[in-house]
């Protein structure tokens, strides 16, 4: 009878993370499979105008990098492109300074509604109107690979609804933590993304690097307040029946911050965000997903929690006194030890993100630390607060 409260609950966080790890089974296998040719077969599309947009708050300082990099991409023949900044309730010389370096400039000034969501909404119904076909999204503080432009048009002209990049990190060599956080990119942006496009579902989109075909825009319309507007959409297109394609040949590099307070600010609010979204929207799916199978992936996903924590709880189960919680752990470590090795392997990592591993310990003790932050960043939206760097 003693040990009743404990196995009640060892079950409960066996439960807990249950869902975590079935997903992560799914897409770490799926994403080391060979390339297969599931999925739906589209009619071709023609794309003749696309638009780069770049939303950005206080960017002055990274504007022209990006600007130029989108720039100096190859561009397919025919194409005409435009590169548009959205300066969003900037105080800064965000806007002269993207205008200087040849992008269109939208000003937007809405201090009550401010937020990448209200950003991208902004940007998408001026440039509907302008006839573009499709619509790339790049964060301000990134570069992109040279062949961005054309591998996005490639999977938008054989009739994909959206597509998302690899994203991974710009400045990974920058500290310890930017280099863990780029072996978390290569497994959460990269292996996953591979593994859901191998499983014939939607890649996902990651809030950068990512493109919208104009009828995916115009059947479903951005209306977030999300701070992971990113999330909060692509749920809505895969209710609505759309996929994004992984454009697994084609990079785009983010800054991160180093550490200290930025960094912390910029996990809670994003691991805020995704459980916010979680906590709005399972329920809704759990409801759904027997008449639309589709469903039972994001849902997973949203289940996972972030692999520090996810991890944690398994090293809870694995301290209880059943031999049930003892294999239960062993499984599950040992599939998310396979799954950041397959995402270095996959994301074109070497020894040196191997050897960051061994300072995952103390990660994932400064990820806990963040809890609280991450917590109050759940309980409702907030504004649009640009990381230091």
């Amino acid at each position: 009878m003693i040990h009743l409260p404990l196995m009640i609950l060892c079950a409960l966080l066996v439960l807990l993370t249950l869902p975590g790890t079935v997903e992560l089974a799914l897409v770490t296998f799926a994403g080391i499979l060979p390339p297969s040719d599931r999925g739906r077969k589209r009619s071709a599309t023609k794309i003749a105008k696309l638009a780069i947009a770049i939303p950005a708050h206080d960017e002055a300082g990274a504007i022209v990098r990006c600007v130029r990099s989108i720039a100096a991409c190859a561009v397919p023949d025919l194409l005409e492109i435009q590169i548009v900044v959205v300066a969003d309730n900037c105080t800064d010389a965000t806007a002269d300074l993207a205008r200087s370096s040849g992008a269109r400039v939208l000003v937007r000034s809405d201090p009550a509604r401010r937020g990448k969501g209200f950003a991208l909404k902004f940007a998408f119904e001026t440039l509907l109107s302008d006839g573009f076909d499709a619509f790339m999204v790049v964060d301000a503080d990134s570069i992109v690979d040279s062949n961005f432009l054309t591998e996005s048009v490639r999977l938008f002209s054989a009739g994909a609804d959206g597509v998302q990049a690899r994203y991974v990190v710009l400045n990974s060599d920058a500290s310890p933590r930017t280099r863990l956080m780029n072996v978390a990119f290569m497994a959460f942006n990269v292996l996953r993304a591979r593994g859901r496009q191998r499983l014939g579902l939607s890649a996902g989109i990651c809030g950068n690097g990512f493109g919208l075909s104009r009828t995916t825009l115009e059947a479903v319309p951005i209306q977030t307040q999300s701070l992971v507007e990113d999330l909060d959409y692509h749920l809505r297109l895969v209710e609505a029946g759309r996929r994004i394609a992984f454009a697994d040949c084609t990079r785009v590099l983010g800054e991160m911050p180093i550490g200290g307070r930025a960094a912390s600010t910029q996990r809670a609010r994003w691991e805020g965000g995704r459980l916010r979204t979680a906590i709005d929207n399972l329920p809704r799916l759990a409801s759904a997903m027997f008449d639309k199978p589709r469903l039972i992936e994001p849902a997973l996903d949203l289940l996972l929690m972030p692999l520090a924590f996810h991890v944690s709880l398994l090293v809870v189960i694995a301290l209880m006194p059943f031999t049930f919680a003892h294999v239960y752990a062993l499984f599950g470590l040992i599939l998310v030890i396979l799954h950041v090795a397959a995402g270095i392997i996959v994301g074109g990592g070497d020894r040196g993100d191997f050897a960051a591993l061994l300072s995952a310990p103390f990660y994932i003790a400064w990820k806990l630390a963040v809890l609280p932050k991450t917590l109050q960043s759940a309980r409702s939206a907030a504004p649009w607060i640009r990381t230091e760097r």
